[in-house]
């Protein structure tokens, strides 16, 4: 068997195309199996008439006019048609020679809607406790829930949980917990970023943010830092420029003497 192409996450209801590429050499082929959690389902023997037998097995919708000897397609996958596949290859009579291999696929129930936030306020003030709450929408499996404060992973000493429930239908909804301190490193130009990130393997990636700004004192705090970072910046290129005079002190301007001593030409 040369390669195996089982898709570890599709979407429910989508058609899922199943690749099984093999190459038997001077070997002729005698039969393809086809296999889900070890039940057969597919056959195909190109010797037999007919050369394809289906066999029912939960979860499992064979297209027959698009599958063939090195291909399988399900339509409508559903929850239940999540598990282990497996294409066995068997060469012709006498060594019956056979080869297999396996993959695991999960169907997937997207959220409806972006993760949502809750517990927030407009405005915080440093020593205020923050306590939000992301809930993602139901899914499966459940969404994984990651916080971010301005665009940095949240430290996950401020997490709470994740914690999951099964709806009515079945489906999850996680929820994952923001709690900390807030403090002036917390704030960015006087403003706060939260947000909330819920991602399903590689087939969802959904976000929410909130901005939440600080109360007059963050906001004074981050202009005199401002202010005391602008004022280094003056001093060092001061410094590099081989300038040591005060911003203050006035400028003396050169007498004849000096100028003619300079520039003799120019005084003739």
């Amino acid at each position: 068997m040369t390669s195996l192409q089982i898709p570890e996450h599709v979407v429910l209801n989508e058609t899922v195309h199943m690749q099984c590429n093999f190459n038997l050499d001077k070997e002729q082929l005698y039969s393809v199996k086809w296999y889900k959690d070890g039940h057969e389902f597919y056959r195909y023997t190109p010797r037999d008439k007919p050369e394809v037998l289906m066999f029912p097995v939960r979860g499992v919708n064979v297209n027959r006019f698009q599958s063939n000897r090195t291909l399988v397609v399900l339509n409508n996958v559903n929850l239940t048609s999540s598990g282990r596949y497996r294409c066995e290859v068997s060469g012709e009579a006498p060594a019956f020679e056979t080869v297999s291999d396996h993959g695991d696929m999960t169907v997937v129930v997207l959220p409806n809607e972006g993760p949502q936030i809750t517990g927030g306020r407009p405005k915080y003030q440093v020593d205020d406790v923050v306590r939000m709450d992301c809930t993602s929408a139901p899914s499966k499996p459940h969404a994984l829930l990651s916080w971010f404060i301005n665009d940095e992973p949240a430290d996950t000493d401020y997490l709470i949980g994740p914690s999951i429930v099964i709806d009515e239908n079945g489906l999850d909804i996680a929820k994952l917990g923001l709690e900390f301190r807030v403090g002036n490193k917390h704030f960015r130009q006087g403003d706060m970023k939260l947000k909330c990130l819920a991602t399903i393997a590689t087939v969802y990636k959904q976000s929410n943010e909130e901005s939440v700004v600080g109360d007059e004192s963050v906001l004074k705090t981050s202009i005199m830092e401002s202010r005391e970072t602008r004022a280094q910046s003056h001093t060092r290129e001061d410094l590099t420029n081989g300038k040591t005079l005060s911003p203050h002190q006035p400028f003396t301007f050169p007498t004849c003497a000096a100028i003619a001593q300079r520039f003799p030409r120019a005084i003739d």
